[in-house]
């Protein structure tokens, strides 16, 4: 069993989920990407008008069962392969905060979100790129089911610098 869920951001997480946004140390080095929090009001809006998700992309809170905090977010966006509509996968992404790294919450989220994908979209993958330089979001992956398919060279801008990417994918014949 484990103690965390997926849920639903409420207008009760607008805080949170500003100060998170604020931080560049919360979010992580390999989630810097420079861009300040933004404006975080079309956030609050949209909070207010119900989940964050919709047929094209979505986020969700981690949060732990055993204390109801907030550890995280998860979100996901589509990705096409091919102009038919069976050519649609998802791109997921994670953020976990500092001091719920290490012990093992990010694996499971992301085999969760994966899993909510599979039973909610007609999706036939799931995909996740992390930098080659994160070890530990390379494990995790694998923990969560993922299998390494290569290396996109120079594909993301970070820090004033390229940076490669591994992606990991899986299929919904993967389980």
């Amino acid at each position: 069993m484990t103690d965390i869920r997926l849920r639903d951001a409420t207008p009760a997480d607008a805080d949170v989920l500003d100060r998170w946004a604020a931080f560049p140390e919360i979010r992580g080095e390999f989630n810097d990407f420079g861009l300040g929090p933004g404006d975080r009001s079309k956030v609050r809006e949209a909070l207010a008008a119900g989940p964050l998700r919709n047929e094209r992309n979505g986020e969700m809170i981690v949060e732990r069962i055993s204390d109801g905090a907030p550890i995280g977010t998860v979100g996901w966006h589509e990705v096409h392969y091919g102009p038919g509509p069976g050519s649609r996968a998802w791109n997921i992404g994670i953020a976990i905060i500092p001091e719920a790294r290490g012990q093992g919450y990010g694996s499971i989220a992301q085999r969760m979100l994966a899993d909510y994908l599979f039973e909610t979209t007609d999706a036939n993958r799931v995909e996740v790129q992390t930098d080659v330089d994160n070890v530990p979001e390379q494990r995790a992956l694998e923990r969560a089911g993922f299998i390494r398919e290569g290396i996109a060279r120079g594909s993301q801008f970070r820090a004033g610098a390229y940076h490669d990417l591994i992606t990991f994918a899986r299929n919904r014949s993967d389980g």
